[in-house]
């Protein structure tokens, strides 16, 4: 089939969505998390046909990698999507005009909505649930990396939306080739938002080339600050987990900034470290601080490479800062405007914080790794926008929503 039809054919679905109980909705999220549960041995054959064909060594193996723990939370977030508010149809506000005219001013559907992502099936899943939750049809286009996968589990999206009557084309997954991102990227009158999710370079590609609107949900260089004034062990566990809890997520952490006075912390903070064996490019100060517990073959000289980088992998980077606003500043300088983070005991150092640094999440004692993964209780994410129009941090269902007004009357006309 064309790819000009396929959207015509989304398009016509998106339509009929409009038209759909929400308690059918509710009924089609609900089979499908027992239908990927069901079919979880079949997933995972397929997703492992992808994997065969990716290095162990590439950073995005773990996004690829689908397991059966990983199906299991996948199933359960789409239950807790079903469970969420209807976006759809809320009032946003009302008045009464002088001459009678009632005045609305509702969510509605989006449309169509496009997404191009890379090597992370669960995407598909995600992406699906929290579309139709929100009245739209979705476009997808993913990564050859993970065909198989994206194929096995459309198959399943599409028979569970044919049990219900509701058309299949409310799902449409494209050919992973270059024709069809360039049919997306231009497929003005079809799709009405599009989502970009992957690397940097994907992201830029589909934002200096679109001309539909576009969200980007940017890298995630994530900082960790260790202030003059932070707590020692809840810092080395905190650093610990964002780190090493998945570090080919984009919420993972990328690097540490720590103040001059706390270098002496640097080799516990190491220690716990080379439990993963990480790989730290440490500057001048910290170098020696470290290289005290640190294996040689896992520590190396910091370059300015190192800083403003998304390794995606089990690599981090340490800076060393002489003050609280140097440490701002060099935060500031080399974000994505993603997730970044303090560690202080100094309420007045957190709430400066938080005002100046600009980025979509700011934590304070807190790991950044709670940026995605339903941390937030959104229900499953469509991606963590770095942009500040419409949306920004985590996109759930309300950011999949736009408005629209609605005027009643009884023959009231415009005065010329």
């Amino acid at each position: 089939m064309k790819i000009k039809q396929q959207l015509q054919n989304a398009l016509e679905a998106s339509q009929k969505l409009n038209l759909t109980k929400h308690e059918q909705i509710i009924a089609v999220l609900n089979e499908l998390a027992v239908q990927a549960r069901a079919n979880k041995a079949f997933i995972l054959e397929e997703n492992q046909k992808d994997l065969d064909r990716m290095s162990k060594d590439d950073p995005k193996y773990d996004r690829l990698k689908l397991t059966a723990e990983r199906i299991e939370g996948i199933a359960a977030d789409i239950e807790n999507v079903a469970k969420l508010e209807n976006p759809v149809g809320k009032l946003l506000k009302e008045s009464d005009q002088p001459n009678g005219m009632k005045i609305k001013k509702i969510t509605v559907p989006f449309g169509v909505i496009g997404i191009i992502y890379e090597a992370r099936p669960n995407v598909t899943f995600d992406v699906f649930s929290l579309c139709l939750k929100s009245g739209n049809a979705c476009v997808l286009k993913g990564g050859s990396d993970a065909i198989y996968s994206n194929q096995a589990i459309v198959s399943i999206i599409k028979n569970v939306l044919n049990k219900f009557n509701i058309d299949e084309n409310t799902v449409t997954l494209l050919p992973a080739g270059r024709e069809e991102t360039n049919e997306m990227l231009h497929a003005n009158g079809f799709i009405d938002l599009l989502i970009p999710r992957g690397s940097q370079g994907l992201i830029n590609f589909v934002r200096d080339n679109a001309t539909i609107p576009v969200i980007e949900t940017g890298a995630g260089i994530c900082h960790t600050y260790f202030d003059e004034f932070g707590d020692a062990e809840e810092g080395r566990e905190i650093i610990f987990n964002a780190k090493t809890r998945r570090p080919s997520v984009c919420n993972a952490l990328d690097c540490l900034v720590i103040h001059k006075k706390r270098l002496n912390e640097l080799p516990k903070f190491a220690e716990k470290l080379l439990e993963e064996k990480v790989i730290i490019y440490a500057d001048e100060l910290s170098f020696p601080e470290i290289s005290k517990v640190y294996p040689k073959e896992l520590l190396f000289e910091a370059t300015p490479k190192s800083f403003g980088t998304e390794f995606l992998s089990l690599k981090m980077s340490v800076k060393t800062v002489d003050s609280f606003e140097e440490a701002i500043k060099h935060i500031n300088t080399n974000s994505s405007k993603h997730s970044e983070a303090i560690i202080s005991e100094d309420q007045q150092r957190i709430e400066t914080f938080r005002k100046v640094i600009d980025a979509s999440s700011v934590y304070s004692n807190v790991s950044t790794a709670f940026t995605d993964g339903a941390q937030f209780g959104l229900g499953a994410e469509i991606g963590i926008s770095t942009q500040k129009l419409h949306a920004r941090g985590p996109m759930a269902l309300e950011e999949l929503t736009s408005y629209k007004w609605i005027i009643e009357g009884n023959g009231q006309i415009r005065p010329k």
